[in-house]
């Protein structure tokens, strides 16, 4: 499942930056529970979080997408 891999992603990335679950979901705005589903893949990230989530972490969204099997 390809949410999955985004969300295992997003929640190293996040670890790498320092972030608690909780900071990011505040600066992202959305809720610690959406964080969570996304992270667990439960839940695709839409487009517009991504760019959010990229901007935050100041990486770009080639760096979060799982690598091309």
């Amino acid at each position: 499942m390809e949410a999955d891999k985004w969300g295992r992603r997003i929640r190293a990335f996040r670890k790498l930056k320092g972030f608690t679950q909780d900071s990011f979901s505040k600066e992202l705005g959305v809720s610690v529970s959406i964080l969570g589903e996304i992270e667990r893949g439960n839940r695709m990230p839409p487009a517009d979080l991504l760019n959010k989530v990229s901007q935050v972490l100041r990486i770009s969204i080639d760096e979060i997408a799982p690598p091309k099997e």
